[in-house]
Parts: structure tokens; sequence; C-alpha cells
């Protein structure tokens, strides 16, 4: 078995060693917070992330970059995208040469627009990174429901390395070799899941969010194939099946930001009230500059920002979207939406 490093405790870099480790690798996991650190170390707990999933034993836990990293042979990096480049940072000058490496973060960073996969080429360049990425709640994950996801990079045996490290019964990885697509895929989705959210608090039912679903994945492949990505990738886990499920289910914090809006609330109540992070609303602000600086139509992340940060009511952006000009469906790039 291997030994790998995870640098980050939120609820998903925690399932991920969790993981690993019931594979047999030995496994370190970083946290930022010393609580949280405490907590697993003594009660094999995380009270603050995943509360009720018992963790093993051999997960060891380290708040020096230094000590988790030592001898590492697969470093996972799942911190959120606005900490990400800093977090990082520390941690880059204590990666084993030798070390693969893995994203499994889902944002954008607002001040550069670039994915966690081009921070890290930046900070580790002999790296060839690995995104991981799929439709994957962390708690399902961590209590054993069989889930599948994607590690996408541009070297095949990397990809293969990281799906062979992984794989269990349980926790199936399928190789891709299309990165932007998939990292793409995994942030944009949280738009749509917000606005999906807005339309269960509105009290909309399911024709509204079969159309939100749908134009959405419109929009995202646009962007996508703007940016390099393949079509294909969006109609897969990463994309399709991931924006299925956070625009469906309850535990997904996107949607639960959107259903609280579309109840009347105010932004600024509901985020100072979470202590996990909701990717998609920092991400609405990139993808809107992504959008304008690539030339692509995104009506519905253009609606969500103009809820998020100009104060329009939920219920008027709906109106507003559709009463937009008549359009054909066309797919992909051709697609004006």
């Amino acid at each position: 078995m291997g030994r790998a490093t995870v640098i980050g405790a939120g609820s998903w870099g925690t399932a991920l060693a969790k993981v690993l480790a019931e594979k047999g690798h030995r496994v370190r996991l970083w946290c930022y917070e010393a609580s949280v650190a405490e907590g697993i170390a003594d009660r094999h707990e995380n009270l603050d992330y995943l509360p009720g999933v018992r963790l093993p034993d051999t997960i060891e836990v380290y708040r020096d970059h230094a000590e988790s990293l030592e001898e590492a042979e697969l470093v996972v990096a799942v911190v959120p995208s606005q900490w990400y480049r800093q977090v990082m940072s520390e941690a880059a000058p204590h990666v084993p040469a030798d070390a693969r490496l893995v994203t499994a973060t889902k944002g954008i960073e607002i001040d550069t627009l670039e994915r966690p996969s081009e921070i890290l080429i930046e900070l580790l360049p002999e790296h060839e990174p690995t995104v991981l990425c799929g439709p994957s709640f962390a708690v399902e994950v961590a209590e054993g429901d069989p889930t599948a996801i994607v590690a996408a990079s541009r070297d095949a045996d990397v990809a293969r390395f990281v799906q062979e490290f992984f794989n269990t019964e349980r926790f199936r990885v399928y190789t891709n070799d299309d990165i932007p697509g998939v990292e793409l895929a995994a942030a944009l989705k949280n738009i749509i899941a917000l606005a999906s959210g807005i339309t269960v608090g509105l009290g909309y039912r399911h024709n509204s969010r079969a159309a939100l679903i749908t134009r959405g994945l419109a929009e995202m492949t646009r962007l996508g194939l703007a940016m390099g990505a393949k079509a294909t990738t969006f109609a897969g886990l990463a994309g399709l099946g991931d924006l299925v499920l956070t625009c469906n289910a309850e535990l997904s914090r996107n949607r639960t930001v959107g259903v609280r809006l579309g109840e009347g609330e105010s932004l600024d109540d509901i985020l100072s009230g979470m202590r996990s992070v909701a990717e998609g609303v920092r991400t609405t602000r990139a993808a809107r500059e992504l959008a304008s600086r690539h030339g692509v139509e995104m009506p519905i992340v253009d609606e969500v920002h103009h809820i998020l940060f100009n104060g329009k009511s939920p219920r008027q952006a709906t109106a507003d979207l559709m009463l937009r000009e008549p359009k054909p469906e066309l797919w992909g790039g051709a697609d004006a939406t």
C-alpha cells in the first residue's frame, strides 16, 4: 500500500482520507483548525465537518506541512478556492519531488480566474496535476455509499496511478484527459445548483428544475468549449452527473443557499450562519467574468449574479429568463440559448 497526504480537513478532505485509510494506505491529514485536528486525533471524528462518522484510527493528523508531507507518494489538495493559493504556497516547498499531485477542489480563483490545477502548475511546475471530481457528497462517501468520480490528467499514466490508488468496491474512479472540462464542470454546476434552489424556494416544482438543469448544462458546455474543454466531458460524471446531484439533493450547500434566497432571505444572513463553504456564490462572479472574456452567453449565470450581488428579486429574475428572445434549441458551441 502507499503513503498519502490529504491537505484540508473539511468534509470532503476527511471523506477522501477515510477512503484511502480504509483501503490500507498510510494517510496523513493536514488540518488548519486546531479544534478539528484535536477532535480527529482524540475521538477519531470530525465533529465540525463530518459529525457522526467514525474515522479509522490509522489516520494521522498534522498541522505542520513539513511533517504531514514527509515521504508522501500521493498529495491530495482539498482546500476551499479562496484559500487554495495561500495554503498550497505554504505546502509546496515540502511536497516530495516524486509525489503525485491531486486537486479535489471545486471552484475558480476570483482574482486571477484560474482553476485549482493551474495554480498548482504555477506553484509546483515539475508535477503533473490530476483533477479528482464527480457527483459525491462527502457524508455519503464516508458512510460507504457506492460512488463514481473522475480523475483527469494530461498524462494517462498519472491518471491511472490515481485511479488505482483510490479504487475500492465502494469508490470507483474513471480516468479522463480533459482537465479544463472536468474542473469547469465541477465549478460551474454550483451556480446552476443555486438557481435550482431558488426555484424551490419560490415554490416552483419539477418542470422548472428540469429546465434549469438542461439549459444550465448548455451554458456550462458553451463556456467549456470556448476555453478548450471537450463537450463529452459535460455529459459525463463531472458534468451531468454532478449537476443532477447538486441541483436535486438537499445535502447540496449551494442548492440550500438558493432555496433560502428564493424564500426571501438575504445572502449576508445566509452566509453568516454557514460553517462550510458554498463555492457557487464566489464562482458566479468568476464565471460571469470568464463568459464576458470569451464572448459566451450565460443568461442563467447572469440572473444568479443579479440576485446575489445586485439585489434583484428571484421571481423577477425567473420571469426575465422565461421572456428572453425565443430561440431554437441547439447544443454546444452553436447554442446561443
